[in-house]
């Protein structure tokens, strides 16, 4: 773990929806020596890092703004048609673990995808329209939530030229000389890339793949204290 992180109040969330390029950003965070879980099920977690994306952040990213007051948040866009196609082969894969009642994914993975791809089921994945209307309800919510605050939300597309580099100016550290911005990263419909990740500053999503089941309640508490 990097004790010298850069000093930050609050946290920066990455609530840009899947397949986004939220590991790509992550990526990038490490090396710009930030701690970052892609994913956090556990207390442990939520206080280790400096950055987190992924589940339960794109979906609960009110509360988090409220239980860590000064935090920052990093919207990511991609372009429509790329998206659909990326998310709707996501979405097949993960179907049987979303809506199985017993078993499958864990709690704050099915909250946060059936939040956000509501309402769902395996009929609306065939459907275009159906898929971009989740897409857009979400991005209208974040951009209404943040309006008057524009100065604690960043919106990038990570294939912007100057996408890496607004970056860096929005979360105060120096671009790196040469760096090569935005890696691709989980291409071609892969989602495990993050997972073969050896870096000092990855903080792990759970505990030997153990969550805390009240981890909403200690966000609520945190919210209160706040």
């Amino acid at each position: 773990m990097n004790d010298a992180a850069p000093q930050m109040k609050g946290k920066i969330f990455i609530i840009g929806l899947p397949r986004t390029a939220t590991t790509s950003v992550c990526v990038a965070m490490l090396d710009l020596g930030f701690n970052v879980a892609h994913t956090c099920y556990t207390k442990r977690c939520l206080a280790q890092a400096n950055v987190i994306a992924d589940t339960p952040v794109f979906s609960d990213y009110q509360g988090l703004d409220k239980a860590f007051p000064g935090s920052r948040f990093i919207y990511l866009e991609r372009d429509m048609q790329p998206w659909i196609a990326s998310i709707r082969r996501l979405l097949q894969r993960m179907h049987d673990n979303l809506v199985r009642q017993h078993g499958g994914f864990n709690p704050y993975i099915k909250h946060s995808f059936l939040q956000v791809f509501s309402p769902y089921s395996a009929d609306m994945l065939q459907h275009d329209s159906l898929l971009a209307d989740c897409y857009r309800r979400h991005q209208q919510q974040v951009f209404n939530y943040f309006q008057g605050r524009e100065q604690d939300l960043l919106s990038i597309k990570v294939s912007d030229a100057d996408a890496f580099s607004r970056l860096c100016a929005f979360v105060g550290v120096d671009a790196p000389a040469e760096h090569p911005g935005f890696e691709p990263i989980n291409v071609a419909g892969k989602v495990i890339a993050w997972n073969k990740i050896r870096h000092p500053n990855k903080v792990d999503s759970s505990h030997r793949g153990r969550i805390d089941a009240d981890l909403f309640l200690h966000l609520s508490s945190l919210e209160s204290a706040n």
